[in-house]
């Protein structure tokens, strides 16, 4: 039993030893990243938000030309 219990003890701190080595290398990482400014950040986040609207638009557009392109082909039927 006392051997059962020491093999679990050492997976565990094994477990745990490779949890910490993964956070710490995470955040080695993530300082050596380069973080965009506040400005950059806004302005990617409006022209992502206007790319949106547009394509939006588009899909409307086009939802309602088949809608109407439907319509018309079944009425006349």
């Amino acid at each position: 039993m006392e051997k059962n219990k020491k093999g679990w003890i050492a997976g565990f701190d094994s477990m745990t030893g490779r949890i910490r080595g993964f956070c710490a290398d995470t955040v080695a990482e993530l300082r050596r990243c380069s973080w965009p400014s506040r400005r950059q950040l806004l302005e990617s986040t409006l022209l992502v938000v206007v790319a949106m609207v547009v394509l939006a638009c588009f899909v409307a557009g086009v939802d309602e030309i088949a809608r109407v392109l439907i319509r018309w082909v079944t009425v006349r039927s």
